[in-house]
């Protein structure tokens, strides 16, 4: 209870603090691409119950119908607009919109596509399906920027399950084995710094590079 009230107030805080944001980056993808504004991807929720992600559009209309789930940053799908998008997560934040639907929470295990969960052993899709899956967690920490990791992939998919998904189970597991508020709240801070401030200096520190050449 304690936690869907946590996750009610920072949704609906961040919903309305990032709506600016929210409206730069929709003018950004209609100017940049024909197609929506959001991508609406579907997912397994808790007790295995589906339920349609918000993201910000950064790939061409019916990109799943051109390639597979799994996306590497050089994918050719990725728009112009969408490769700066993803480059610090942006993507993600109408995800809030999932988190005051009762649909995702602000930390959880990242939620899969239907063909990958079925892809858990039962005992780890019964524990990770019987939380909301959230924003972030550990595994959105420690392993980084996936679509790095499959650049160059001729099959990033297989890649992502072959070298990403495992570690992602692991850290899942022990999120779920271990989960508190005081955890969550550690989670959110390192996500920010990570994700966020981290890759705002790595951006900034790589134009004045290029700058100096």
């Amino acid at each position: 209870m304690l936690k869907r009230l946590f996750d009610v107030m920072v949704s609906s805080l961040a919903l309305l603090l990032l709506s600016p944001v929210f409206a730069l980056i929709a003018v950004l993808i209609k100017l940049d691409s024909p197609g929506p504004v959001f991508f609406r991807g579907h997912r397994v929720g808790r007790f295995g119950r589906p339920f349609r992600i918000y993201k910000f559009r950064t790939m061409v209309v019916n990109a799943e119908q051109l390639g597979g789930p799994s996306t590497s940053s050089d994918d050719p799908r990725i728009t112009r607009v969408g490769r700066w998008i993803r480059r610090f997560n942006l993507d993600e934040l109408p995800q809030f919109i999932n988190v005051l639907k009762g649909e995702m929470s602000i930390v959880g295990p990242r939620p899969e596509v239907p063909e990958v969960v079925a892809l858990y052993p039962e005992e780890e899709r019964e524990a990770v399906l019987s939380v909301r899956p959230g924003i972030t967690d550990w595994a959105t920490i420690w392993i980084g920027n996936e679509g790095e990791r499959l650049r160059g992939s001729p099959d990033p998919h297989r890649k992502y399950l072959e070298e990403i998904w495992p570690e992602k189970r692991r850290l899942q597991l022990e999120y779920i084995r271990n989960q508190t508020l005081w955890t969550d709240l550690k989670i959110i801070v390192l996500t920010l710094k990570v994700h966020l401030i981290g890759r705002f200096r790595s951006s900034a520190a790589g134009e004045k590079a290029e700058e100096g050449k």
